[in-house]
């Protein structure tokens, strides 16, 4: 079989199932694992993230959508060499990832259209059932089975190891310039991991918010995981924005539980490293109960007037 990903979490599932040598194109945006890392990449958004700010990534997708109805291009023209048999991609949002509607729009076109399957998660149920639907649609359906088995084995870990601890109120921010709090499966990563989520709602989309809707929350703990961001540009995102920061979380930021992690690998795909995601915010609102947790590289503390100077630098 010959599959085409467009999506990056679907480029990690397809490989967590062992099928990296069926796998002959990925997205602009897959950047994991990195033995799949040399294939074609069959589409690009219509800017460049890497050179602009939060601020101006959201105006950037909002003159796309006004301009184009869509934030990305798909190359037609490679899916047609690389031939596919099957095309991962998702409906859940239309300026995350390439979107299922563009997909088929593309692949009608060629000699012989592939099949297009859209992994649609909003919950961690989803999670599964897309790495499932992989699965089925690869023929290694029982392989896919003993997957989510194993990821579900270790987020129960985590949950019985937090059962009966309190609970601390966690504000998650998605993106910074404006605000997003999360949606999907996020609130109920942190629900499995001990915290409860105080903006934001499983199951539903992300939601842009005001930064004086935040300002009283005073979350016991603060999570900074801006969507698509690793961990070193997330912090200098945190930097830049330090000021509303310490107004919407002082106690969690002065008592050392506000805390920037690796968004992009971790809580915004719907992948298999989400269980990796549990696993860091376990160790981040329990350390007690995680005291050998190795967080380096997937997680930091952080500390408002360190990383302004750090940045001033």
């Amino acid at each position: 079989m010959r599959i085409v990903s467009l999506l990056a979490s679907a480029t990690e599932i397809v490989c967590d199932l062992g099928l990296g040598d069926s796998l002959v194109g990925i997205s602009h945006e897959c950047d994991y694992p990195p033995a799949v890392l040399d294939r074609p990449r069959g589409s690009r958004a219509r800017f460049d993230p890497a050179v602009l700010t939060s601020g101006e990534i959201d105006a950037a997708v909002r003159d796309a959508m006004r301009a184009h109805g869509d934030v990305y291009e798909v190359d037609g023209e490679l899916l047609r060499v690389l031939d596919p048999d099957l095309v991962l991609t998702q409906a859940v949002c239309h300026v995350c990832a390439v979107p299922t509607v563009l997909a088929h729009a593309v692949v009608r076109h060629l000699d012989r259209p592939p099949t297009v399957q859209s992994l649609d998660s909003h919950t961690v149920a989803d999670i599964y059932e897309s790495i499932l639907a992989v699965g089925r649609a690869a023929g290694v359906e029982d392989r896919a089975a003993s997957r989510v088995a194993a990821l579900r084995a270790r987020v129960n870990a985590v949950s019985e190891r937090v059962r009966g601890r309190a609970r601390p109120g966690v504000l998650a921010i998605e993106w910074l310039d404006p605000p997003f709090v999360p949606g999907h499966w996020t609130p109920e990563m942190i629900a499995l991991a001990g915290g409860a989520s105080l903006k934001g709602e499983s199951g539903r989309p992300s939601r842009q918010m005001d930064w004086a809707a935040l300002c009283g929350l005073d979350p016991d703990a603060l999570l900074i995981m801006p969507c698509g961001y690793g961990l070193a540009q997330s912090l200098a995102d945190a930097a830049a924005n330090a000021e509303r920061l310490e107004e919407v979380a002082p106690r969690a930021i002065e008592s050392g539980r506000a805390f920037v992690v690796d968004g992009s690998a971790y809580f915004n795909r719907s992948g298999p490293r989400f269980v990796d995601g549990i696993e860091i915010l376990g160790a981040l609102l329990h350390p007690e109960v995680f005291p050998n947790a190795d967080l380096a590289g997937r997680a930091a503390v952080w500390h408002a007037q360190l990383t302004k100077e750090e940045h001033a630098v």
